[in-house]
């Protein structure tokens, strides 16, 4: 009977420590992001390197379908990566930078008017897709009923309608614009959370030390204590640039748009994907633009990691 207590009670004090572990707390987190991310990459992963049409069982091709999108696939190569960059580059940096002046100009103002200012900034984020196929189709609408070729027309600036969802010429653009409008998502909230829990007696003693107007208060004070939130702000705005999709589809109303405009890398991965069921060169797709994303998020960690 002794026996079995002190056997016992080294179980339990190994068992409590195991509930006092650290560990525990991220287990759940830990299971969802393998569940959720992980398993779905590599799965992704594996599947690039066969074909597969959903029906039969995949079959090992090697590194055909990545050859083939490489070398053979020219809506992939002149649309799709070109697109989905000139995208990015420039919905990505503007949209980042607007995010943070917003922020910025917010965190200036009381209380309850930054409550209603920072709602109104923060809703184009998620109506989106609403507001994309009740508003601007209305507004960019190619008849003579238009709101623009309507104001257009009004003040002789042209003389017919001009068709600007048709258009290749007129479509990045606008989808370009509509971009920039929905861009203040969850890191521009970050942004602003960040600029409001920085530490005020900082800038006291920056304007002691020599600090003398708000541009300096900026890039000497307010941005080296958010880095964080800048980092935060720069991965979002990074992913939700390249893995845009649909808008041009949606906008012209038909898939392809024409000519390709503004046809996006996860376009041709879902056109691969769900309308020719070829879901292992799909899968190529989305492991080359993994790779990209990658590449612009080391970018980002270079510029506003906590240098070690």
């Amino acid at each position: 009977m002794k026996s079995n207590d002190k056997g016992w009670i080294p179980f339990k004090k190994r068992l409590g420590n195991v509930k006092e572990s650290p560990y525990i707390f991220i287990l759940p987190y830990a299971v969802l992001f393998i569940m959720l991310i992980v398993l779905p990459v590599l799965v992704a992963i594996g599947l690039s390197f066969t074909y597969f049409n959903t029906i039969e069982i995949p079959k090992f091709i090697g590194f055909k379908n990545y050859v083939d999108l490489l070398t053979g696939d020219s809506v992939f190569l002149q649309h799709g990566v070109s697109n989905t960059i000139m995208y990015s580059l420039i919905v990505g940096p503007v949209g980042y930078m607007l995010a943070f002046f917003l922020a910025w100009m917010l965190s200036q103002v009381p209380h309850r008017v930054r409550t209603i200012y920072t709602v109104i900034i923060y809703s184009p984020s998620i109506t989106g897709p609403i507001m994309m196929s009740v508003v601007w189709k209305v507004i960019f609408s190619g008849d003579q009923t238009g709101y623009l070729n309507y104001w257009l027309m009004r003040l002789q600036i042209i003389n017919e309608p001009v068709q600007w969802l048709q258009s290749p010429e007129h479509l990045m653009p606008i989808m370009i614009f509509i971009g920039l409008w929905g861009s203040m998502g969850v890191g521009f909230l970050a942004m602003l959370a960040g600029l409001l829990n920085i530490d005020k007696t900082l800038y006291e003693a920056a304007y002691i030390d020599g600090i003398r107007n708000r541009w300096q208060e900026v890039f000497y004070i307010t941005i080296p204590s958010m880095k964080p939130q800048m980092l935060f702000g720069a991965v979002m705005a990074i992913i939700g640039t390249f893995n845009a999709s649909g808008l041009a589809a949606t906008l012209s109303g038909g898939t392809p748009p024409p000519q390709y405009a503004g046809w996006m890398i996860v376009d041709h991965a879902n056109d691969f994907g769900f309308i020719r069921y070829e879901m292992g060169y799909a899968s190529a797709i989305t492991v080359v633009l993994l790779l990209i994303v990658i590449i612009f998020n080391k970018i980002s960690y270079k510029l506003f990691g906590e240098d070690k």
